[in-house]
């Protein structure tokens, strides 16, 4: 059985979730969730909460031991980006894009 949570519209750039989610993929739920604690990237904060939740939605599901399941996929989609104008000098202006993603986890027995 598998249990999946699912956080869309994170505010964090979808190449920065990755680099923290594939450092968790394989692992063992309890194991990753200590691990993304003391990593010093912004997204793992991000990353584990979307963790917990599947482990909540396990325990609600009565599937197993959230502690001992296994981190099957994780998957960071890229969102929409919210464009802002920065300006620059002699009237110019850049486009800042603050970028979103979505990020899928599933967890397995």
């Amino acid at each position: 059985m598998e249990s999946k949570a699912v956080l869309r519209y994170a505010r964090v750039s979808p190449t920065k979730a990755r680099r923290v989610a594939s450092l968790i993929k394989g692992k063992k739920a309890g194991d990753a969730l200590v691990s993304l604690k003391f990593f010093p990237h912004s997204s793992a904060r991000i990353v584990a909460k979307v963790l917990r939740s599947a482990m909540a939605n396990a325990e609600q599901k009565k599937v197993a031991d959230p502690e001992s399941m296994r981190i099957t996929k994780v998957f960071v989609d890229q969102g929409p980006a919210m464009k802002r104008i920065m300006p620059r000098a002699m009237g110019r202006a850049d486009i800042i894009k603050k970028r979103t993603s979505h990020i899928t986890l599933i967890l397995e027995e």
